[in-house]
């Protein structure tokens, strides 16, 4: 770590209220612009334009539109989060070990998880308005 690194990390420690909100929320925008680096989130992020405007068209009611754009929203989530798994393994080292290995399944496990909860949530709304006859 840097000095300059290291000195950044204690100033945003040090910050309180707004203060820290607002350099909080530009972290943020820049972890984000990292997932969009990587090809999974972007297929996500780029799949969330179409099914949250579609949500608003598909759920019956409030309840089910918010389910269907927080399960959207849940993938991007856990992908960030497995994304970040994936770097600090990395980043302590090139090499195979059983703990990274494993480290790297729960988190793919949680995509999937993930995913097929936003889709048995998407296939049983689409269900309910094109395919249910009542």
């Amino acid at each position: 770590m840097t000095p300059q690194h290291h000195e950044d990390v204690t100033a945003q420690k040090r910050r309180t209220g707004l203060s820290r909100m607002w350099h909080a929320l530009f972290y943020s925008f820049a972890g984000l612009r990292a997932g969009w680096g990587e090809t999974a989130f972007r297929q996500e992020a780029i799949a969330s334009v179409v099914l949250v405007p579609l949500a608003f068209w598909v759920g019956q009611g409030w309840v089910e539109t918010a389910l269907l754009i927080g399960t959207v929203v849940l993938v991007m989530v856990v992908e960030l989060l497995n994304t970040g798994i994936e770097t600090a393994i990395d980043r302590i080292g090139p090499e195979w070990h059983v703990l990274s290995k494993r480290a790297k399944d729960m988190g793919s496990a949680a995509v999937l998880l993930s995913l097929l909860l936003c889709s048995g949530t998407w296939i049983a709304a689409l269900w309910m308005h094109f395919g249910n006859p009542a």
